[in-house]
């Protein structure tokens, strides 16, 4: 049996076990016993270090045929190590907002986790040999595998960032709303993960939220022996992983070109708003999540029933939402009939929704349907004027990429808020440091680059979803003109429409080694400069813990 557990096998037991120590040491919170460890450590193992064998394996192929796309993917994923580690050493400078030991294996589990990987080793030999021995790799999980794993890398790199964050900014210390951002993190916190479930705003625009993401959190919960607390943070962080998968899927499969597909999704995964309310409990994430995920669907031109349920989701958590999902319909199918097909039969099903959410959550919200239930929302308006377009074109296509130096503001709660937008009076976010001003200024030339490409190429492809892009963006501005205090809580609502149209108008460049490298070094960059937000988010929330 041994004798399957080659070198390279041996490489990926052992890449593997840093992935496999990180887990274990989160959930050794829920799983303590002897027997737990080992059987969870084997399991994730085998996962694990599965994966990572699919990985050598294309390395191996890369090192013949592409050896600069090799080097390139291997920066790229020290960059993201390097990142995962400062993130953990900033933290760990906050005790009182950060324990580490929830993401650090218990020294009296040390023995288990060891027989855990030792007994990995015949199992992956196993595996190995079943793969070798039968037609498992013409196998539909197994091609799905083969073709989505460096996308998994990626998007699991995230996630570790993402759920070390959210276990932060999301404890129940935190225990008013518009600390961060005009976030709502106590009533979401609560809405999802307690039976104080009803709005005490009572609004109308999230119809049928709980009848989503409660199930999910509940869920989870199941994995983590009932913690819906963590299983939503757990959920939360998922989503903005999920983001960063389906970005790559998305620009893969538009452009064929791997490596570049992982520095658009890396760029998506690392901007301020996904990097934000990807540790927020909130329902943008999920949003972004849902809305990718239909465009996924589009791009594979897959049933009007499965884009009919993902259009009926996104509806569900936020009504105006669902625009976005019929601007990419209209546009990307450019069929009368079936757009009329999708629109009447989201809207046949919507009302039958937010009943059966009120029926399993009772007075949890007021109905959408009832027009007077909408004016709560107008606390949220103000009139439209240059000032209030230039500041949401700003927090559009700069702010929610390239973080900036945000507004602290002491006002009505016991908390200082972090905002980068204030409408009333208005305020916004500027760069007080070179290193910031100068990284927006890279970005804007890699916008200008965008649009001359876009323009050059207009009748030369396909541009259905470009077109789309372009429309989600215009639509989230005509809407914010009036609405929304910090126009930053919406970012990501337009942020992956803004990186996907430019993953689409570099196209051209894609393969260009230049273009790959400036991307590369753009994103070391961004990192550095949005985890200074972070940074600014831990010290003004420390004043306040004890």
């Amino acid at each position: 049996m041994l004798k399957f557990f080659n070198f390279r096998m041996f490489i990926a037991w052992a890449l593997s076990i840093p992935a496999v120590f990180l887990a274990i040491g989160f959930l050794d919170n829920f799983y303590a016993t002897f027997f737990e460890v080992i059987v969870l450590t084997l399991l994730i193992q085998l996962v694990a270090g599965s994966l990572i064998y699919r990985l050598l394996g294309k390395a191996k192929r890369l090192r013949i045929d592409q050896p600069l796309d090799l080097l390139l993917a291997l920066v790229l994923f020290l960059t993201l190590t390097v990142f995962i580690l400062s993130m953990f050493g900033m933290a760990r400078q906050f005790p009182r907002l950060f324990d580490k030991e929830y993401f650090i294996l218990n020294n009296g589990l040390t023995i288990p986790f060891i027989l855990g990987n030792l007994l990995s080793i015949p199992c992956l030999a196993w595996g190995r040999k079943i793969v070798k021995t039968r037609d498992v790799k013409s196998s539909r999980a197994y091609r799905l595998m083969n073709d989505t794993v460096t996308g998994i890398l990626l998007a699991g790199f995230f996630f570790i960032v993402y759920l070390m964050l959210v276990s932060i900014f999301n404890q129940p210390a935190f225990d008013v709303d518009d600390i961060f951002f005009d976030s709502d993190g106590l009533l979401w916190r609560m809405r999802f993960t307690t039976d104080t479930y009803r709005d005490y705003y009572w609004r109308s625009v999230h119809p049928f939220v709980l009848l989503i993401i409660r199930p999910l959190v509940w869920l989870t919960s199941l994995l983590l022996k009932g913690d819906k607390l963590y299983a939503a943070f757990v959920l939360v962080a998922f989503a903005g992983a999920l983001c960063v998968f389906l970005a790559w899927y998305f620009v893969k499969h538009t452009t064929g070109n791997s490596m570049y597909a992982l520095l658009i999704a890396s760029l998506l995964g690392a901007s301020a708003a996904h990097l934000v309310f990807g540790s927020l409990i909130e329902t943008y994430i999920f949003l972004a999540a849902i809305m990718l995920v239909f465009l996924a669907l589009l791009l594979k031109d897959k049933p009007l029933i499965s884009l009919v349920v993902t259009g009926l989701l996104s509806f569900g958590i936020t009504i105006t939402n669902f625009a976005q999902t019929a601007i990419a319909f209209i546009l990307v199918k450019r069929d009368f009939k079936q757009w009329l097909k999708y629109g009447l039969i989201v809207g046949a099903l919507v009302i039958p929704m937010a009943l059966l959410n009120n029926l399993v959550y009772p007075d949890s919200q007021p109905y959408f349907f009832i027009p007077t239930n909408l004016t709560v929302e107008t606390d949220n308006t103000f009139s439209p004027s240059i000032a209030r377009g230039g500041a949401i074109l700003r927090v559009m296509f700069l702010h929610s990429i390239v973080a900036p130096d945000p507004l602290i503001l002491e006002e009505e709660i016991p908390f200082l808020k972090v905002w980068i937008f204030k409408a009333s009076p208005m305020r916004l976010s500027e760069y007080n440091t070179i290193f910031g001003t100068t990284l927006a200024l890279v970005w804007l030339g890699l916008l200008l680059v965008g649009g001359v490409f876009f323009l050059k190429n207009l009748k030369k492809q396909d541009n259905r979803f470009t077109f789309a892009f372009i429309l989600i963006l215009v639509f989230n501005f005509i809407l914010h003109l009036r609405y929304g205090k910090d126009i930053f809580l919406y970012s990501t609502n337009w942020t992956y429409a803004l990186v996907l149209f430019l993953g689409l108008a570099w196209r051209e460049l894609a393969d260009k080694r230049w273009f790959q490298i400036i991307l590369l070094v753009f994103l070391a960059l961004l990192l550095a400069n949005n985890s200074r937000l972070i940074l600014t988010m831990l010290n003004t929330s420390a004043l306040h813990l004890k």
